[in-house]
């Protein structure tokens, strides 16, 4: 009858045969829940610790990310949790941009920040002077281009401060963006390995100003998040002070020993003597050197040792051939920076009434003559002269001197 147990279901439940007809059932679970279903991958004191590494390395990038688009940046406190792509796909479903972060010492791995499309034009945008409001348009390789910047200092910034926690060095090599279409992967393993499976998954709200308020994310494979936590508890561990041994019992203290006075000079200890005769004659000479003794009494004395060598100070003479500008400089600290690169080929003057007649087809003549070479400027600064070419469908500068 429908609705009703047959005898062979009823035994298979009594002895407890029912696992194997459960397993079909908790797979399907576990295919929809994703890592929820297990948390034996990671313990709640190691999603602690990564919390509170991911809060200090964010905490630091946002400093950084608000000196690069002049906007109040505000960053979250982080959610932990573990996760597949599943998950990721629930919560970024437009294409979006990936930012792989692979470090290069101090930590063995990599991890993936992922951000909104929108917000990475709204950055961008704010990176190049604009307002936040340009962000029409496909997100190009200049965009990608600029996110990996602000990427690459905000993740600068987070090294070091994850260098001063857990006292040794951590670098970074620098971020790759992609612009990604989650629909487009059946699986995370496409993109990188370690999304294949079950990853930690950190979450941030993130606010610019009224400009930007989203969720980015930051992906980490299973064994780098333990290497972090290992990394964590060991450093926690170093910075506890040993316990204090036992003090020994303190010897007794000396008695006290009575003051000594100092003694005086035998002129100040004896009174003078006085000559009856000067006494009637009114001639006090012993008077002024018994008014003396006094000030005489509690004037220092310097004593000089026996075998003292004294002489006069030597100041450093910084008047030779110390010259502050002839230490090396550390180029690598700039090789970074970026700089604007300008090839001028050539210049003229014109008055307004010139220029209000500009119009389409009208000739510019310049001071350079045909074939002479171009000026490049970096930043404003003549550096080099050049040729033109042609690359394929773009045109470039060929250097042909040096300016020095």
């Amino acid at each position: 009858m429908d609705g009703m147990l047959s005898q062979d279901e009823i035994n298979a439940l009594l002895n407890g045969d029912d696992d194997s007809a459960g397993s079909d059932a908790g797979a399907e679970a576990s295919v929809f829940d994703g890592p929820d279903a297990d948390d034996t991958l990671l313990t709640e004191a190691e999603k602690d610790a990564v919390g509170e590494v991911a809060n200090i390395s964010m905490g630091a990038s946002a400093t950084t990310l608000f000196s690069v688009v002049n906007r109040k940046v505000n960053i979250t406190t982080p959610i932990v949790k573990l996760a597949t792509w599943k998950d990721v796909l629930e919560d970024y479903e437009k294409p979006c941009v990936f930012i792989l972060i692979k470090y290069t010492q101090g930590l063995d791995g990599s991890n993936i920040l992922i951000l909104k499309e929108h917000d990475v034009k709204i950055i961008t945008d704010l990176m190049m002077g604009g307002d936040g409001s340009n962000t029409d348009g496909e997100l190009g390789e200049l965009h990608l281009s600029a996110i990996s910047e602000a990427m690459n200092q905000m993740m600068g910034a987070s090294s070091t401060a994850l260098s001063t926690m857990f006292g040794k060095m951590i670098d970074i090599s620098p971020p790759e963006a992609s612009l990604v279409d989650l629909t487009a992967f059946k699986s995370g393993g496409d993109i990188a390995d370690f999304l294949e499976g079950t990853f930690v998954k950190i979450s941030f709200r993130m606010q610019i100003d009224e400009l930007v308020d989203s969720t980015i994310m930051q992906l980490y494979p299973i064994e780098f998040a333990k290497d972090v936590y290992d990394t964590f508890i060991l450093n926690q561990e170093d910075a506890q002070p040993a316990a204090p041994a036992a003090a020994p019992e303190p010897a007794p203290a000396p008695a006290p020993q009575p003051q000594q006075m100092p003694q005086a000079q035998p002129m100040q200890a004896q009174a003078p003597q006085m000559d009856m005769s000067q006494m009637q004659m009114g001639m006090p000479q012993a008077m002024p050197q018994m008014q003396m003794m006094p000030q005489m009494q509690m004037m220092p004395q310097m004593v000089m040792q026996p075998g003292m060598n004294v002489q006069p100070v030597q100041f450093q003479n910084f008047a030779g051939d110390f010259n502050p500008l002839q230490s090396q400089e550390n180029i690598e600290l700039i090789k970074d920076v970026p700089l604007e690169v300008t090839v001028e080929l050539g210049r003229t003057s014109k008055s307004i009434s010139d220029i209000l007649d500009f119009a389409p087809g009208t000739i510019i003549e310049l001071d350079k003559i045909a074939g002479e070479p171009i000026d490049v400027l970096v930043n404003g600064k003549f550096v080099a002269k050049g040729e033109v070419v042609v690359i394929e469908e773009s045109f470039g500068i060929r250097v042909t001197e040096i300016i020095k």
